[in-house]
């Protein structure tokens, strides 16, 4: 059946004598039926009842699904549709009101990797910069099943979506964060950092340094775990953004100098640095200006941990005419859909101007 698509019709069958633990009053009429067809085949209808339709479907057992010729790429392309909707923030927060919510949470457990790992990248965009979506998601138990794909999974991209998705409902969720604590969720990070994919070192790295900034004193907890040797070495990694996001988490370990978080000491970080300066002042022209921000944490590293100008500064490397004026806030504008980071944008710029980025030690 597989082969001549999913049997919708046979769904809505189901979908209708179980919505309400009832078997259905009247026999489906052709109109019904006719109608379930021409949505599930993308023809039309608003948004939120598409949306409605959507949760319907995920609310079916995966046998059920299965036997009316429902493969992964459909359900795939479900949720892609999905997704699309919720990049509204007003139809994010309808997903739980219409029952979509906890159908979705549940996909999160699906037999198949492609879906789990689908479903956590929806709830990415679901809870973005949204906190009345995040706060729907924990009281729905969302973060459990998330934090046990991040840590536990077998397949790698599950693993990083979730991890993705996480990252998303914590952020400016203190609730979420100190969820994270007390789940032992860095050492979630710590095996993330090990791993060999680049992508979910990246995010790793993204929420490890996000973490810092909002709390200081999580810097013990990571200097306790072995943080910084592996951010030392991951400081070195071929791949720009991991060497950058390893720079930025190294440069918050340094904030508080009597807490000592970073050995300032260590013969590796000095080595490292080193390391950086030489293969920056050997880079081209090209190349020295797409490693900008390495450029800036190499030299701000150096003189915060041996009080003295970093020998890029005495080459003149530190600024470049190719740099612009304002420097990028690199993290937001790799890790945010476009839609969600207007709105949050828009909301600090009606609220209260952004936090400045903080590159040196606290004053």
């Amino acid at each position: 059946m597989a082969n001549n698509g999913p049997s919708w019709d046979g769904l809505l069958k189901w979908s209708l004598s179980h919505s309400d633990g009832a078997s259905p009053s009247r026999p489906l009429s052709e109109e019904d039926r006719q109608w379930f067809m021409e949505a599930m085949q993308g023809h039309t209808i608003d948004s939120i009842s598409r949306m409605k339709q959507i949760s319907q479907i995920m609310k079916m057992p995966e046998q059920l699904l299965e036997s009316q010729g429902v493969t992964t790429d459909d359900l795939e392309g479900m949720l892609d549709e999905l997704q699309e909707h919720v990049e509204s923030i007003d139809l994010a927060n309808d997903l739980h009101s219409i029952g979509g919510l906890v159908p979705l949470l549940s996909y999160l457990k699906n037999s198949n990797a492609k879906i789990r790992a689908k479903a956590a990248d929806v709830l990415t965009t679901v809870v973005q910069n949204n906190p009345r979506s995040q706060q729907l998601v924990m009281e729905a138990n969302g973060f459990e099943p998330l934090l046990t794909n991040f840590i536990t999974d077998t397949d790698i991209r599950v693993r990083t979506k979730a991890l993705g998705a996480i990252s998303s409902l914590i952020r400016h969720n203190q609730q979420g964060i100190t969820a994270f604590r007390l789940a032992n969720g860095y050492a979630g990070l710590r095996d993330a950092l090990v791993s060999d994919t680049v992508r979910f070192q990246r995010k790793a790295l993204n929420l490890i340094h996000y973490l810092l900034q909002e709390s200081n004193s999580d810097c013990k907890i990571v200097r306790d775990l072995g943080f910084p040797r592996i951010m030392i070495h991951l400081a070195s990694n071929q791949d720009l953004e991991v060497r950058e996001f390893a720079l930025r988490g190294l440069l918050e370990l340094t904030r508080e100098e009597s807490e000592r978080n970073l050995d300032r000491a260590d013969v590796n970080l000095r080595q490292l640095l080193e390391e950086r300066t030489r293969r920056i002042i050997a880079m081209s022209e090209e190349d020295l200006c797409a490693a900008r921000e390495e450029r800036e944490l190499v030299d701000i590293l150096w003189t915060v941990c041996y009080d003295e100008p970093s020998l890029l500064r005495e080459r003149g490397l530190v600024y470049l005419p190719c740099d612009d004026e304002m420097a990028p806030d690199v993290v937001r504008d790799r890790f945010e859909p476009p839609l969600r980071a207007w709105a949050a944008r828009r909301d600090d710029e009606i609220n209260e101007p952004p936090v400045p980025l903080l590159l040196g030690p606290a004053q």
